[in-house]
């Protein structure tokens, strides 16, 4: 998906209070023990960004993202960090050794893992944003933490487990529009259809107006064709069966297809509270 609107942000700390006391269920949620409570730690959730030759006039890159991406990890409670697109890999690791989480966030066309090609009304995802895309999610593999993949960022966790892309789900697959851009400009909202154990469902499940089939927002071209081995299916598209969200076994990544930064004030904030509890223990 193609991100609009961003801003320059300047973030705060905000603290949770998960320490030695407090261990964490399969789906991240937390059972506590007796014990002495330890000092507050920050959560600290890195966010990725894109790229825009909006450079105000002086012909320069601007790294960008929607501020609202951070104020959904901030009303949950984590303390966001921009993540840079630097050139090399070596430039990143010590910045990632600070995360405790990470928010994958929507981007341009998605290449790796790709069926079909791309339509000529989405761009590729610039060559330097995609790269350093690739090495943020292979850092924090390696580090074991956990990962919220968002519309490109859902995809690209899939493509890069060896997983495939539709280019252009409408087209492949004769389905109706995705994206505002194919709607003359107005939002699209459907139905997805949750699967019942998974950790997806868990998240929702605290929430009183959950169900097994919830609204979502839509702004993407592509789709998951394929789910790569070690993913798991937790949620379609009641309209037309498209993959919605998917999730490891282990419930480190999470992906999905629409936007929940855009659904303040719904039951989709809770992927941004579980992020952050995940990312607590």
């Amino acid at each position: 998906m193609k991100e609009g609107g961003k801003s320059s942000v300047l973030v705060k700390p905000i603290f949770a209070t998960p320490a030695e006391n407090t261990k964490y269920s399969r789906f991240g949620r937390r059972v506590h023990r007796q014990g002495p409570t330890h000092r507050q730690t920050p959560v600290v959730i890195g966010i990725t960004t894109s790229l825009s030759d909006d450079g105000g006039g002086d012909g320069g890159t601007r790294q960008v993202l929607d501020r609202r991406y951070v104020e959904a990890v901030e009303r949950s409670g984590g303390c966001p960090l921009v993540v840079p697109i630097t050139e090399t890999r070596e430039a990143l690791e010590p910045l990632i050794e600070l995360l405790d989480g990470l928010v994958i966030t929507g981007g341009g066309g998605l290449t790796e893992g790709l069926s079909g090609e791309l339509p000529v009304d989405l761009p590729a995802e610039r060559e330097a944003r995609a790269r350093a895309d690739r090495w943020t999610l292979e850092l924090m593999g390696v580090r074991d933490r956990p990962v919220l993949g968002i519309c490109y960022g859902m995809q690209l966790i899939n493509a890069s487990l060896g997983g495939t892309i539709y280019g252009d789900v409408q087209r492949q697959l004769d389905a109706p529009a995705h994206s505002p851009s194919r709607n003359q400009g107005q939002d699209i909202a459907h139905h997805v259809e949750v699967a019942e154990g998974s950790l997806l469902a868990d998240i929702l499940s605290g929430d009183s107006r959950s169900s097994g089939k919830m609204e979502v927002n839509s702004f993407h071209i592509q789709a998951v064709e394929q789910p790569a081995g070690g993913l798991k299916v937790s949620a379609r598209s009641s309209d037309d069966d498209l993959i919605e969200a998917v999730e490891s076994e282990d419930g480190r990544l999470v992906g999905v297809q629409f936007h929940p930064e855009r659904l303040a004030g719904t039951p989709w904030e809770r992927l941004f509270d579980d992020l952050v509890a995940r990312s607590s223990s």
